[in-house]
């Protein structure tokens, strides 16, 4: 069975970082892009960042571009979404997916997407 394992959320202040991680399982880690979204209180799932498996070419939402980054370890099977800089916004539960990726894709859309993780709250006090 495919598994996605989110972890490495916590409680940090505002201007503090985190490094979430997403450990996959029952795939060929290789084949498959790697992306995190987020759910804020009361706020719909967003799109943050993805990584393609092939030249590890990046993308970012606007809200977090030069304070995130997403990079991911072959070795290890394993993405992770490195956070600076965090503020009180960025609040919310981070979930990891992937999609086995066969050319371009909306990386943005969750349901291009075929496997998700459990999700991992992050919550960041002022």
């Amino acid at each position: 069975d495919v598994q996605l394992q989110a972890s490495g959320g916590g409680l940090v202040q505002a201007g503090g970082s985190l490094r979430l991680s997403c450990a996959a399982s029952g795939l060929t880690f290789d084949d498959y892009a790697i992306g995190w979204f987020r759910q804020g209180p009361g706020k719909e799932r967003e799109a943050v960042s993805c990584i393609k498996n092939t030249d590890d070419s990046t993308a970012y939402a606007d809200s977090v571009k030069g304070r995130f980054t997403i990079p991911r370890d072959s070795a290890k099977n394993t993405a992770y979404l490195q956070m600076n800089s965090l503020k009180v916004e960025d609040t919310a539960v981070y979930y990891c997916a992937a999609v086995k990726y066969n050319g371009p894709y909306l990386w943005g859309v969750a349901a291009e997407y075929e496997y998700w993780g459990q999700g991992t709250q992050v919550t960041v006090s002022s």
